[in-house]
């Protein structure tokens, strides 16, 4: 630890379940549900997140010499880079051909969330900042002799102060919508230009008059039928996007509901009564956060007006100041999300390693910058003076 705090002491946990949840959240605060320590749980709990699918917790706990905890983030030893929505393959791929040993490495996220967030999980008045947190699991890094940590969709206080420690910082971009203190989803279609509030207009009704029942249930509105009925969507969906077993087990579900409460909001359409698709979000002080999408049915817009519009008329009526819609999709700007940053911090053993890629992420930071600038000029909304 750095010399001004020699005794603090980090250690690792295999589960989530030996740090008391009071400690744990108090680091955490209440604003991100995905790094707290009901999440968390449910992921372990379910089965989700386990050695078993390569995802062994190792979570970071540090403490004074009295035993407090002042700091601790989310941790896992893996095996393998998926589900995480930071894509390291080509490093991966690299330093095995070059007779390296990339997994297993340290990766410090909400699993299988692209969620930004806090991930170096500071206690308020614990006296210090986010590297001091970074630089044990450094340490720790190399005292278990793996090639390296990452800390994947964190904040940009984070991000800077572990870049001023040395770590390789990354650039990454998704969209999301802003509440500009818009009364309704009406008043936010005026602050767009003609022709694409006529779209908008024209997919909600289309998904409207589709003959499904849309709904938005939040906390013990969702029962177990819900729930069961999402795990068939989920797997619809990863089934069709990558082929293979989903992470996220039918436990999972009902466990997290009953864990956050009225955090988790359901966006779900019903036929006869019966759920065919649904888009899950978690609600923080700041943010509606969209997760996960399926549907058992393919019906007009209907992906558009459970993922994004109802997610906007949420965040309107509970005065939100944004939307973030997950990983990925272009065709979010149209429908009023526009690009944010997201950071990642990486810190590699090798030198030879490091250098490649520190020298691919110098030519990747400024050309990231450029497709977000590009892709605001997409905007969707008015521009000052334009005419209606």
């Amino acid at each position: 630890m750095p010399d001004s705090t020699p005794a603090l002491t980090l250690s690792l946990h295999p589960s989530i379940a030996e740090i008391p949840a009071a400690d744990w959240d108090a680091c955490a605060g209440d604003d991100n549900p995905f790094v707290s320590h009901a999440f968390l749980a449910a992921l372990e709990a379910s089965g989700s997140a386990t050695s078993r699918t390569g995802w062994l917790p190792q979570h970071a706990a540090l403490r004074d010499a009295a035993g407090e905890l002042l700091a601790c983030c989310p941790t896992y030893a893996k095996s393998h880079s998926q589900g995480e929505y930071v894509f390291d393959y080509g490093w991966a791929d690299a330093f095995e051909r070059a007779g390296g040993s990339y997994y297993p490495k340290l990766q410090v996220c909400a699993p299988f969330s692209p969620v930004p967030g806090p991930r170096l999980l500071v206690r308020p008045g614990a006296g210090i900042g986010p590297a001091a947190l970074g630089q044990g699991l450094v340490q720790a890094c190399g005292q278990l002799d793996l090639s390296s940590v990452h800390v994947t969709f964190c904040q940009e206080a984070e991000w800077a102060a572990l870049g001023e420690a040395g770590w390789l910082q990354r650039l990454g971009t998704q969209f999301h919508w802003h509440n500009q203190g818009y009364a309704s989803f009406d008043d936010f279609l005026g602050a767009l230009a003609s022709r694409k509030r006529k779209v908008i207009k024209r997919e909600r009704r289309d998904a409207a008059a589709s003959g499904y029942v849309l709904k938005t249930l939040r906390g013990h509105e969702i029962t177990e039928r819900h729930w069961k009925a999402f795990h068939r969507f989920y797997r619809s969906t990863t089934d069709k996007k990558w082929g293979r077993s989903a992470y996220l087990t039918p436990r999972f579900w009902p466990l997290m509901a009953e864990a956050l409460g009225d955090r988790v909001v359901l966006m779900v359409a019903e036929r006869d009564g019966e759920p065919v698709a649904g888009a899950l979000n978690l609600l923080g002080r700041e943010a509606l956060y969209g997760r996960n999408w399926g549907s058992v049915v393919d019906a007009p817009f209907l992906h558009f007006e459970l993922c994004y519009y109802r997610a906007i008329d949420f965040a309107i009526e509970h005065k939100l100041p944004r939307v973030e819609a997950g990983a990925q999709g272009e065709h979010k700007i149209q429908r009023g999300y526009l690009p944010s940053p997201t950071y990642s911090a990486h810190w590699i053993q090798h030198p030879g390693l490091r250098r490649a890629v520190d020298d691919f992420l110098a030519r990747e930071r400024p050309a990231m910058r450029r497709e977000m600038a590009a892709l605001a000029e997409l905007s969707p909304f008015k521009r000052a003076g334009e005419a209606e």
